[in-house]
């Protein structure tokens, strides 16, 4: 079981991370629209700024304060240690 930040104390199951992109194109704002009115919607931005959007294979989907390189770098990070 690997744990990647998402930024302020957030975290995430690599393993059931889909993908992360911005957030700023019409149809991730319409999946983030149809996450939220089914239940399905985490923001884990703490408030702030929603940088990356990310998708999970149980269909939630995640807000993050953090840009995709950042978090992108979190998982790179983790498999450098684990091998």
């Amino acid at each position: 079981m690997q744990l990647v930040s998402i930024g302020y104390g957030n975290y995430l199951l690599a393993d059931k991370l889909i993908s992360m992109v911005s957030p700023e194109a019409a149809p991730v704002k319409r999946m983030v629209a149809q996450a939220r009115a089914c239940g399905k919607l985490i923001d884990a931005s703490c408030g702030r700024k929603t940088k990356s959007v990310i998708m999970m294979d149980s269909d939630h989907v995640v807000l993050s304060a953090w840009d995709t390189e950042q978090i992108a770098e979190q998982f790179q990070n983790k498999e450098e240690k684990h091998e």
